[in-house]
Protein backbone atom coordinates (compact mmCIF):
# COMPACT_ATOMS: atom_id res chain seq x y z
CA UNK A 1 0.00 0.00 0.00
CA UNK A 2 2.71 2.25 1.08
CA UNK A 3 4.78 1.76 -2.25
CA UNK A 4 1.39 2.75 -4.10
CA UNK A 5 1.05 5.95 -2.47
CA UNK A 6 4.58 6.40 -2.91
CA UNK A 7 4.73 5.98 -6.66
CA UNK A 8 1.79 8.46 -6.84
CA UNK A 9 3.78 10.68 -5.50
CA UNK A 10 6.55 9.95 -7.43
CA UNK A 11 4.38 10.45 -10.49
CA UNK A 12 3.39 13.94 -9.36
CA UNK A 13 6.49 14.95 -8.58
CA UNK A 14 8.23 14.08 -12.08
CA UNK A 15 4.36 15.83 -13.61
CA UNK A 16 5.08 19.33 -12.62
CA UNK A 17 8.49 21.82 -13.80
CA UNK A 18 7.79 24.26 -10.59
CA UNK A 19 7.39 22.38 -6.99
CA UNK A 20 6.62 24.45 -3.59
CA UNK A 21 7.26 23.31 -0.40
CA UNK A 22 5.99 23.58 2.60
CA UNK A 23 5.64 22.91 6.61
CA UNK A 24 3.79 23.81 9.68
CA UNK A 25 4.32 27.04 11.22
CA UNK A 26 7.11 27.38 14.13
CA UNK A 27 9.27 25.15 12.38
CA UNK A 28 11.38 22.44 14.11
CA UNK A 29 14.16 20.32 12.59
CA UNK A 30 11.92 17.55 11.16
CA UNK A 31 9.15 19.96 9.87
CA UNK A 32 12.58 21.39 8.26
CA UNK A 33 14.98 18.52 7.86
CA UNK A 34 12.03 16.94 5.53
CA UNK A 35 11.03 19.80 3.35
CA UNK A 36 14.65 21.04 2.67
CA UNK A 37 16.16 17.23 2.73
CA UNK A 38 13.29 16.62 0.07
CA UNK A 39 14.07 19.52 -2.12
CA UNK A 40 17.53 18.01 -1.97
CA UNK A 41 15.96 15.38 -3.22
CA UNK A 42 13.68 16.54 -6.10
CA UNK A 43 16.91 18.91 -7.46
CA UNK A 44 19.62 15.41 -7.35
CA UNK A 45 16.23 13.54 -9.68
CA UNK A 46 15.73 16.33 -11.93
CA UNK A 47 17.73 18.98 -12.00
CA UNK A 48 15.88 21.34 -14.24
CA UNK A 49 12.57 21.48 -11.97
CA UNK A 50 12.41 24.70 -9.98
CA UNK A 51 11.75 24.13 -6.47
CA UNK A 52 10.78 26.18 -3.50
CA UNK A 53 11.22 25.47 -0.01
CA UNK A 54 9.35 28.31 1.83
CA UNK A 55 8.09 29.30 5.63
CA UNK A 56 9.09 31.67 8.25
CA UNK A 57 12.53 30.98 8.96
CA UNK A 58 13.97 29.10 12.33
CA UNK A 59 17.41 31.35 13.08
CA UNK A 60 18.12 28.88 15.79
CA UNK A 61 17.79 25.34 12.83
CA UNK A 62 19.79 27.45 10.36
CA UNK A 63 22.75 24.95 9.54
CA UNK A 64 19.56 22.58 8.40
CA UNK A 65 19.35 24.76 5.51
CA UNK A 66 17.97 27.95 3.30
CA UNK A 67 14.69 29.12 3.05
CA UNK A 68 13.34 30.23 -0.27
CA UNK A 69 11.48 33.37 -0.62
CA UNK A 70 7.64 33.10 -1.33
CA UNK A 71 5.59 34.95 -3.72
CA UNK A 72 1.83 34.86 -5.50
CA UNK A 73 3.34 34.07 -8.69
CA UNK A 74 4.24 30.24 -7.12
CA UNK A 75 0.96 29.51 -6.67
CA UNK A 76 0.58 29.37 -10.88
CA UNK A 77 1.01 25.50 -12.05
CA UNK A 78 2.85 24.54 -9.06
CA UNK A 79 2.67 21.39 -6.98
CA UNK A 80 2.80 21.89 -3.46
CA UNK A 81 3.73 19.45 -0.69
CA UNK A 82 3.44 19.77 2.49
CA UNK A 83 5.24 17.83 5.05
CA UNK A 84 4.99 17.36 9.24
CA UNK A 85 1.67 19.12 9.41
CA UNK A 86 -1.37 17.44 9.99
CA UNK A 87 -3.88 20.17 9.08
CA UNK A 88 -4.57 23.36 6.86
CA UNK A 89 -4.48 25.70 9.33
CA UNK A 90 -0.92 24.76 10.74
CA UNK A 91 1.25 25.09 6.74
CA UNK A 92 3.31 27.94 7.06
CA UNK A 93 2.97 30.91 4.49
CA UNK A 94 0.90 29.30 1.54
CA UNK A 95 -2.55 28.21 1.03
CA UNK A 96 -3.02 25.34 0.26
CA UNK A 97 -6.77 25.34 -1.85
CA UNK A 98 -4.94 27.70 -4.38
CA UNK A 99 -2.52 25.10 -5.73
CA UNK A 100 -4.04 22.90 -8.78
CA UNK A 101 -2.83 19.91 -6.71
CA UNK A 102 -1.34 19.50 -3.60
CA UNK A 103 0.16 15.99 -1.39
CA UNK A 104 0.55 15.74 2.26
CA UNK A 105 3.43 13.52 3.90
CA UNK A 106 2.21 13.49 7.85
CA UNK A 107 3.08 11.50 10.37
CA UNK A 108 0.74 13.00 12.80
CA UNK A 109 -2.87 11.30 14.07
CA UNK A 110 -5.35 12.64 11.06
CA UNK A 111 -6.55 16.12 11.62
CA UNK A 112 -8.53 16.96 8.26
CA UNK A 113 -8.08 16.61 4.48
CA UNK A 114 -5.85 19.22 3.31
CA UNK A 115 -4.42 18.54 0.54
CA UNK A 116 -5.29 16.33 -3.32
CA UNK A 117 -3.33 13.72 -2.20
CA UNK A 118 -2.96 12.41 1.50
CA UNK A 119 -0.15 9.94 2.55
CA UNK A 120 0.05 10.17 6.69
CA UNK A 121 1.33 7.41 8.78
CA UNK A 122 1.00 8.11 12.19
CA UNK A 123 3.06 5.29 13.32
CA UNK A 124 6.38 6.49 11.55
CA UNK A 125 8.89 8.48 13.82
CA UNK A 126 8.98 11.71 11.56
CA UNK A 127 7.98 13.44 8.41
CA UNK A 128 12.18 12.90 7.92
CA UNK A 129 11.65 9.16 8.16
CA UNK A 130 8.52 9.24 5.73
CA UNK A 131 10.96 10.73 3.32
CA UNK A 132 13.83 8.18 3.38
CA UNK A 133 11.22 5.29 2.66
CA UNK A 134 9.73 7.81 -0.32
CA UNK A 135 13.04 7.86 -1.47
CA UNK A 136 14.13 4.43 -0.90
CA UNK A 137 10.58 3.55 -2.70
CA UNK A 138 11.37 5.23 -5.79
CA UNK A 139 13.42 6.29 -8.63
CA UNK A 140 14.09 9.42 -6.58
CA UNK A 141 18.00 10.24 -5.91
CA UNK A 142 18.70 10.41 -2.28
CA UNK A 143 21.95 12.20 -1.58
CA UNK A 144 24.40 13.20 1.39
CA UNK A 145 23.47 16.49 2.28
CA UNK A 146 19.92 15.32 1.58
CA UNK A 147 20.78 12.77 4.29
CA UNK A 148 22.23 14.86 6.65
CA UNK A 149 19.04 17.22 6.96
CA UNK A 150 16.62 13.92 7.16
CA UNK A 151 19.10 12.22 9.86
CA UNK A 152 18.50 15.92 11.64
CA UNK A 153 14.78 15.81 11.42
CA UNK A 154 14.57 12.15 12.35
CA UNK A 155 16.64 12.39 15.78
CA UNK A 156 15.13 15.48 16.94
CA UNK A 157 11.99 14.47 16.73
CA UNK A 158 12.77 10.76 18.11
CA UNK A 159 14.70 12.07 20.90
CA UNK A 160 17.78 10.42 19.55
CA UNK A 161 15.40 6.98 19.22
CA UNK A 162 13.97 7.27 22.24
CA UNK A 163 10.30 8.14 21.84
CA UNK A 164 7.82 5.25 21.60
CA UNK A 165 6.97 5.64 18.12
CA UNK A 166 10.66 4.61 16.93
CA UNK A 167 10.35 1.39 15.22
CA UNK A 168 12.40 -1.59 13.78
CA UNK A 169 11.55 0.24 10.44
CA UNK A 170 13.24 3.14 11.90
CA UNK A 171 16.37 1.61 12.61
CA UNK A 172 16.11 -0.14 8.73
CA UNK A 173 15.72 3.16 7.10
CA UNK A 174 18.58 4.57 9.51
CA UNK A 175 20.82 2.08 8.35
CA UNK A 176 20.44 1.82 4.35
CA UNK A 177 20.39 6.06 4.97
CA UNK A 178 23.92 5.51 6.54
CA UNK A 179 25.13 3.00 4.14
CA UNK A 180 24.11 4.43 0.66
CA UNK A 181 25.22 7.98 1.48
CA UNK A 182 28.31 7.40 3.56
CA UNK A 183 26.68 9.52 6.46
CA UNK A 184 28.91 10.51 8.61
CA UNK A 185 26.07 11.10 11.50
CA UNK A 186 27.92 11.92 14.37
CA UNK A 187 29.22 15.07 13.79
CA UNK A 188 26.03 15.91 13.11
CA UNK A 189 25.12 16.14 16.70
CA UNK A 190 27.21 18.73 17.46
CA UNK A 191 24.76 21.79 15.81
CA UNK A 192 21.77 19.75 16.69
CA UNK A 193 22.62 19.82 20.51
CA UNK A 194 25.01 22.56 20.85
CA UNK A 195 23.62 25.32 23.63
CA UNK A 196 24.79 28.65 24.76
CA UNK A 197 25.85 29.61 27.95
CA UNK A 198 22.82 31.74 28.36
CA UNK A 199 20.66 28.40 26.60
CA UNK A 200 21.98 26.81 30.24
CA UNK A 201 21.33 29.34 32.01
CA UNK A 202 17.88 29.30 31.03
CA UNK A 203 17.41 25.13 31.26
CA UNK A 204 18.69 26.00 35.44
CA UNK A 205 15.72 28.33 35.50
CA UNK A 206 12.98 26.10 34.50
CA UNK A 207 14.45 23.22 36.65
CA UNK A 208 14.75 25.75 39.65
CA UNK A 209 11.28 26.77 39.08
CA UNK A 210 9.07 23.86 37.73
CA UNK A 211 6.07 23.58 39.30
CA UNK A 212 3.89 20.02 40.34
CA UNK A 213 0.83 19.35 41.11
CA UNK A 214 -0.73 17.03 43.47
CA UNK A 215 -1.74 14.84 41.00
CA UNK A 216 1.58 14.95 39.03
CA UNK A 217 1.34 17.60 36.32
CA UNK A 218 4.68 19.73 36.00
CA UNK A 219 4.20 23.50 34.23
CA UNK A 220 6.34 26.48 33.85
CA UNK A 221 5.18 29.81 32.52
CA UNK A 222 7.25 31.83 31.51
CA UNK A 223 6.67 35.65 31.15
CA UNK A 224 7.96 38.06 28.38
CA UNK A 225 10.46 39.78 31.20
CA UNK A 226 11.74 36.16 31.51
CA UNK A 227 12.70 35.91 28.55
CA UNK A 228 14.28 39.21 27.82
CA UNK A 229 16.53 38.07 31.01
CA UNK A 230 18.00 34.87 29.72
CA UNK A 231 17.95 36.59 26.10
CA UNK A 232 15.98 33.34 24.69
CA UNK A 233 12.58 33.50 22.80
CA UNK A 234 9.55 31.30 23.23
CA UNK A 235 10.52 28.70 20.35
CA UNK A 236 13.83 28.20 22.83
CA UNK A 237 11.95 27.50 25.61
CA UNK A 238 9.60 25.55 23.83
CA UNK A 239 12.66 23.22 22.27
CA UNK A 240 13.58 22.26 26.19
CA UNK A 241 10.63 20.60 27.00
CA UNK A 242 12.38 17.23 26.18
CA UNK A 243 14.95 17.91 28.98
CA UNK A 244 13.01 16.94 31.60
CA UNK A 245 11.04 13.32 30.98
CA UNK A 246 12.26 11.28 33.77
CA UNK A 247 11.31 13.01 36.88
CA UNK A 248 9.66 10.88 38.95
CA UNK A 249 6.59 12.34 40.11
CA UNK A 250 5.88 13.93 36.96
CA UNK A 251 3.47 12.24 34.34
CA UNK A 252 2.75 14.59 31.97
CA UNK A 253 4.21 18.25 32.02
CA UNK A 254 4.30 21.43 29.83
CA UNK A 255 6.25 24.61 29.03
CA UNK A 256 4.19 27.73 28.38
CA UNK A 257 6.04 31.31 26.97
CA UNK A 258 4.94 34.42 25.82
CA UNK A 259 5.55 34.89 22.05
CA UNK A 260 5.32 37.92 21.53
CA UNK A 261 5.94 37.67 17.65
CA UNK A 262 2.31 35.76 17.34
CA UNK A 263 0.46 37.62 20.39
CA UNK A 264 -0.42 34.40 22.21
CA UNK A 265 1.33 31.65 24.20
CA UNK A 266 3.42 29.32 23.05
CA UNK A 267 2.91 26.00 24.96
CA UNK A 268 4.98 22.50 24.14
CA UNK A 269 3.59 19.15 26.45
CA UNK A 270 5.27 16.03 26.83
CA UNK A 271 3.72 12.70 28.82
CA UNK A 272 4.76 9.22 30.18
CA UNK A 273 1.34 7.89 30.37
CA UNK A 274 -1.63 10.37 30.00
CA UNK A 275 -2.37 10.78 26.55
CA UNK A 276 -2.56 14.49 26.20
CA UNK A 277 -2.96 15.22 22.29
CA UNK A 278 -6.61 15.24 22.57
CA UNK A 279 -6.78 18.58 25.12
CA UNK A 280 -4.69 20.14 23.30
CA UNK A 281 -6.63 19.93 20.00
CA UNK A 282 -9.61 21.75 22.16
CA UNK A 283 -6.74 24.85 22.63
CA UNK A 284 -5.68 25.39 18.93
CA UNK A 285 -2.94 22.73 18.76
CA UNK A 286 -2.64 19.17 18.43
CA UNK A 287 0.31 16.73 17.50
CA UNK A 288 0.84 13.11 19.08
CA UNK A 289 -0.43 11.00 22.43
CA UNK A 290 2.45 11.76 24.02
CA UNK A 291 3.93 14.90 22.40
CA UNK A 292 1.86 18.37 21.50
CA UNK A 293 1.54 21.57 21.22
CA UNK A 294 -0.69 24.74 21.93
CA UNK A 295 -1.29 28.43 20.87
CA UNK A 296 -2.89 30.11 23.78
CA UNK A 297 -4.42 33.63 23.82
CA UNK A 298 -3.25 34.53 27.59
CA UNK A 299 -1.90 33.05 30.96
CA UNK A 300 -5.60 32.76 32.13
CA UNK A 301 -6.44 30.03 29.39
CA UNK A 302 -3.18 28.69 30.16
CA UNK A 303 -4.51 28.20 34.07
CA UNK A 304 -7.88 26.69 32.88
CA UNK A 305 -5.61 23.92 30.65
CA UNK A 306 -3.21 23.36 33.34
CA UNK A 307 -6.19 22.25 35.69
CA UNK A 308 -7.49 20.16 32.83
CA UNK A 309 -4.69 18.31 32.76
CA UNK A 310 -4.16 17.75 36.42
CA UNK A 311 -7.36 16.21 36.15
CA UNK A 312 -6.30 14.16 32.91
CA UNK A 313 -3.13 13.21 35.62
CA UNK A 314 -5.60 12.07 37.93
CA UNK A 315 -7.32 9.73 36.28
CA UNK A 316 -4.69 8.10 34.50
CA UNK A 317 -3.33 7.78 38.43
CA UNK A 318 -6.90 6.04 39.04
CA UNK A 319 -6.47 3.70 36.44
CA UNK A 320 -2.90 2.10 37.32
CA UNK A 321 -3.76 1.90 40.77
Amino acid sequence: MKNKICKKIYNKIKKYDKIVIARHVGADPDALGSSIGLKDIIKATFPNKEVYVVGYPASKFKYIGELDKFNDDLYKDSLLIVTDTPDKGRIDSVDASRFKESIKIDHHPFVETSCTLEWVDDKASSASQMIMELAFSTKLVMTKEAAEKLYVGLVADTNRFLFYYTTSKTFDLVSRLIDETKLDFSKLYEELYMRSLKEIKFKGYIADNLKVTENGFGYLEITEDVLSKYEVDAATAGNMVNDFNYIEEVLAWGIFSVDKQNSNVRGSLRSRGPIINKIATHYNGGGHIYACGVRLKDFDEVDQLINEYDMLCKEFKKVQE
